[in-house]
């Protein structure tokens, strides 16, 4: 069953090391681990809804509460501490388009607010309910979860919007073919999701980003639908699907989904390698990427996140033996370690690796082989669970993601890191920060940094303040480096505020009209992209 106040699966855990927590304690100090609330104490809180009977429609408590909150790190609070947000008045479970435009003109009627639901993975603020005196209908589409139109010709497939990851690659590979979009939250996060936040995966380099793979769909907005047609190119103007892409329901919501698709490679294999420091591992992989060999993925991590991976890895006495190896060729304290994923025909593959690794040693990169790469691909999405583990030790966690070109892009890695030293000093307390290039471009790279600091005595209030002071400032560093506000996570609540440095006067403008005109009476998912109240606000 999935966790209420947690990531994933409640029957899959991350456990950690004597070597793991010894890690934590020395570069943190002790957990604090608090008292959590429970869930019936908190929907016993909630109050009746506003919305009239109506069969699509279900108001009990424990529904809308469960369709309340994402996985942000506020959201993640307010459960474990039990600050109750405002809730939907009702949760519609649709099962078709013509259910979603029923609902929509309903709403518009009533001037309700509606807030798009499916998988529930928002890390951005995408699900947050307003404080209004409007009714708030929730609209799931978790049940419009299939196949439904396979092109093999054209390699098109149509699937209901809220069709999740697992069930995405299982459909397909049924009849020989996958999309190949993986982001860490894969088990749970949908079509629709992916599409109207800009998703990533993790191996994009060989499938593409969403907006790749993205060719047409449906968008049922409070004025009508938009239908858009799926060819292979055009000259004919600006191209709608950019409204849909990255639109994170404030223009409508996307129903069916048409994306492009690609045949089962004959080969797929992981594998690392080490470089002696960043900068060595840095301009290898931008000379790798721009050479533009048939990769699926590289994934970099700088020297603190290489030693908090091995050590979260356990099997001391591999890692040792490892390590001595390492020293011996070059790769001692500062080493970084490298992920490259193979994906294609077995001649192809073959070639490929075999110039990547001539490529990579030229700037002192170590090969080690694919065992490490295999134990990466059968925990890919396992991650995520770390924060409940941390949790339970009495530490938080919570990742910043940007993306900048490559002058950039040691500079911003390492003022990243450094700005949450600097917030939390002002705390007197220690945070441990460490970064990983995932997706990387000819023209720069995603930046990806995760910190972990101990939970603050005093529950919710404390803990608030201080995330909220570590994105702030964040984000800042970020603009003042030219990165954007998002890479792969989308803009959401969470990030409205800073959006305005990256879009420009202009552009915020360009936005609010687009919001005034799929959406004149403001029903649609309030607060997120723009903020409320603010000069862009709809």
């Amino acid at each position: 069953m999935r966790r209420w106040n947690g990531w994933g699966d409640d029957a899959t855990a991350m456990t950690l090391t004597e070597g793991a927590l010894a890690m934590l304690a020395a570069r943190l100090g002790p957990g604090r681990p608090g008292l959590d609330a429970t869930r019936d104490a908190i929907v016993a809180r909630i109050a009746a809804s506003r919305l009239p009977p109506h069969p699509l429609i279900q108001t009990d408590p424990s529904t809308r509460f469960a369709m309340a909150l994402g996985e942000s790190f506020g959201d993640w609070i307010r459960k474990r501490f039990g600050a109750l947000p405002p809730v939907p008045d009702g949760v519609a479970f649709v099962e078709s388009t013509e259910q979603v435009r029923e609902l929509l003109d309903l709403a518009q009627t009533h001037n309700w607010i509606v807030i798009p639901f499916a998988g529930g993975t928002s890390v951005a603020g995408h699900l947050d309910c307003p404080i209004s005196q409007r009714p708030i209908l929730s609209i799931n589409l978790s049940r419009m979860n299939r196949l439904l139109h396979l092109d093999t010709t054209s390699q098109l497939a149509t699937f209901g919007a809220g069709t999740a990851g697992p069930l995405v690659e299982a459909q397909l590979r049924a009849q020989g073919y996958t999309l190949g979009h993986f982001p860490q939250s894969f088990e749970y996060s949908t079509v629709g999701g992916w599409v109207v936040t800009r998703s990533s995966g993790q191996q994009s380099l060989r499938y593409g980003r969403i907006e790749q793979l993205f060719a047409g769909g449906r968008l049922e907005t409070p004025v009508g639908t938009l239908t858009i047609p799926t060819l292979p190119a055009a000259s004919a103007g600006p191209d709608l699907r950019e409204l849909v892409l990255g639109s994170e329901g404030r223009f409508g919501i996307l129903t069916e989904a048409t994306l492009r698709v690609s045949p089962l490679p004959e080969h797929e294999s992981f594998h690392a390698l080490f470089f002696p420091h960043w900068d060595a591992a840095e301009a290898a992989v931008r000379e790798l990427v721009q050479r533009k060999l048939p990769l699926s993925m590289l994934r970099l991590s700088n020297g603190i996140e290489t030693e908090t991976n091995l050590t979260l890895a356990g099997h001391a006495r591999l890692i040792g033996w490892l390590q001595r190896y390492l020293s011996w060729r070059g790769c001692g304290d500062g080493q970084c370690m490298l992920m490259l994923g193979v994906t294609a025909d077995q001649r192809t593959a073959r070639q490929t690796l075999r110039e990547a690794r001539r490529l990579l040693a030229r700037h002192g990169g170590v090969y080690i082989g694919p065992a490490m790469g295999s134990k990466w691909a059968a925990n890919r999405f396992k991650g995520p669970y770390l924060r409940n583990t941390l949790w339970d030790q009495g530490y938080c966690a919570d990742t910043i993601e940007t993306a900048v070109d490559w002058p950039q892009v040691k500079p911003l890695m390492l003022a990243m890191e450094q700005t949450a030293r600097d917030v939390f000093a002002c705390y007197d307390e220690p945070v441990h920060a460490f970064t990983h290039l995932s997706h990387v471009y000819p023209q720069g790279s995603s930046i990806y940094s995760q910190f972990v600091w101990a939970t603050a005595a005093g529950g919710f209030a404390p803990n608030l303040e201080r995330w909220q002071c570590l994105k702030a400032a964040v984000a800042a560093t970020i603009a003042a480096h030219g990165g954007t506000v998002s890479h792969q996570h989308g803009v959401g609540r969470d990030h409205a505020t800073h959006l305005k440095d990256e879009k420009g006067p202009l552009g915020m403008a360009t936005l609010a009209g687009l919001c005034r005109h799929f959406d004149p009476q403001k029903i649609m998912n309030p607060g997120k992209l723009l903020q409320d109240g603010g000069p862009w606000a709809s």
